[in-house]
C-alpha cells in the first residue's frame, strides 16, 4: 500500500497557552490564553532540520527528541507514513517549565502540523482524534483540550477515551499571569499530591468546580468564592513557597488568583479596569502580564509574508 502524500508547501501553525485546573477543576479544567507559540513546517526532500527562537531557544533539542517532532512522527505514523525530511521553524513564547501548556503547545502544534502537511489526513485523523492523540502523548486532557479547542474546557476520559466540552468564558475577564523566574518540574509537583484527601475537602472541591462554571462564563463577580481549592495547591506548595505567598495574599485583597496548572506560574482573574493595578501587586520578581483570552486554539495560519 502507498504512503500518504503531502503537501509541497510550508503550513503555519499557532498554539496557545493553557492554564490548567483553575484552582478547584483539578486535572479538568483548562483555559486558552492569548501568549503563542508558532511553527512553520515544510516536508523536505531529507533529513530533519530545526530552527529556534525565543523560549528555549538555547535548550532545547535540535533533533528527534524535540517534544513537537516526536508528536509529529506519532502522528505521521497514524496517517500512513513518514515524510522523507523535515524543516521546522519555531518561535516560542509561552515560558517552559511555568505551568503555561508548553508541552501541550508542543504536542498540538506537532500534530496539528502533521495533519495539515498531509493531503486527506482529516478523515484519518478528526478534531475528536486529535485529542485522543494528544492526550495519549501528554498523559491528561486538561492543557490539549483548552490549547486545542481554545476558550474555557472541561475535559474528562470516559471508557479510556479522552473527551472535552467547550465553554465561552465571559468577556469582562481578563486573564493576568506572574511568571516567576525559576520552573517547578511538573513531576515534582504532582509527586506532593497525597494518595487521599479528606471526604470534606473532595466535597468542597465539586461545589466549587460546579461554581466556577457559572463564575466564569456568566457570572464572574463569583469567581473569588469559585476558585477555591483544596484538593491539590496547599500540598504543593513547599515546592513553590513564593507562589502559594503570592495566591493568599491576591485573595486576601479579593483578586481571585490561583496557581496556574502545576506552577509556579500564579493566575489572576480581572477586569478590564483592575487589570493594570492587579499586574502590579506581585512586586519585584515576577513578569507580570496581563494577556487576552483565546477563543480559537490551535489553527493554521496564513505564512507571513
Amino acid at each position: 500500500m502507498a504512503g500518504p502524500a503531502f503537501r509541497a508547501a510550508a503550513v503555519r501553525v499557532r498554539v496557545p497557552a493553557t492554564s490548567a485546573n483553575l484552582g478547584p477543576g483539578y486535572d479538568a479544567f483548562g483555559l486558552s490564553l492569548g501568549l503563542y507559540d508558532d511553527v512553520v513546517v515544510r516536508v523536505a526532500d531529507s533529513g530533519l532540520h530545526i530552527d529556534i527562537a525565543g523560549e528555549g531557544s538555547e535548550t532545547l533539542p535540535r533533533d528527534e527528541d524535540h517534544l513537537l517532532v516526536r508528536a509529529m512522527r506519532t502522528a505521521f505514523d497514524l496517517l500512513g507514513g513518514q515524510p522523507r525530511g523535515l524543516e521546522l521553524v519555531c518561535a516560542n513564547r509561552i515560558p517552559h517549565g511555568r505551568g503555561l501548556g508548553s508541552s501541550s503547545a508542543a504536542i498540538c502544534a506537532g500534530i496539528v502540523a502533521a495533519r495539515a502537511v498531509t493531503i486527506g489526513a482529516e478523515a484519518k485523523l478528526d478534531d475528536a482524534a486529535l485529542l485522543e492523540l494528544a492526550t495519549e502523548i501528554e498523559g491528561h486532557p486538561d492543557n490539549v483540550a483548552a490549547c486545542l479547542l481554545g476558550g474555557f474546557t472541561l475535559a474528562w476520559t470516559e471508557s479510556g477515551a479522552a473527551r472535552a466540552i467547550r465553554m465561552e468564558p465571559d468577556s469582562s475577564v481578563v486573564p493576568v499571569v506572574f511568571v516567576p523566574g525559576k520552573p517547578v518540574l511538573t513531576e515534582t509537583a504532582r509527586g506532593l499530591l497525597p494518595r487521599t484527601v479528606p471526604h470534606v475537602d473532595a466535597a468542597a472541591n465539586a461545589g466549587r468546580a460546579a461554581l466556577l462554571v457559572e463564575a466564569l462564563t456568566r457570572r464572574p463577580e463569583l469567581l473569588l468564592a469559585a476558585t477555591e481549592d483544596r484538593l491539590h495547591q496547599e500540598y504543593r506548595a513547599p515546592a513553590m513557597p513564593d507562589s502559594t505567598a503570592l495566591v493568599e495574599r491576591l485573595r486576601a485583597d479579593g483578586v481571585p488568583a490561583v496557581i496556574s496548572g502545576a506552577g509556579p506560574t500564579v493566575l489572576a482573574f480581572a477586569t478590564e479596569g483592575a487589570a493594570e493595578k492587579v499586574a502590579r501587586l506581585a512586586g519585584d520578581g515576577w513578569a507580570a502580564n496581563r494577556l487576552a483570552l483565546d477563543l480559537s486554539g490551535a489553527g493554521v495560519l496564513p505564512l507571513a509574508p
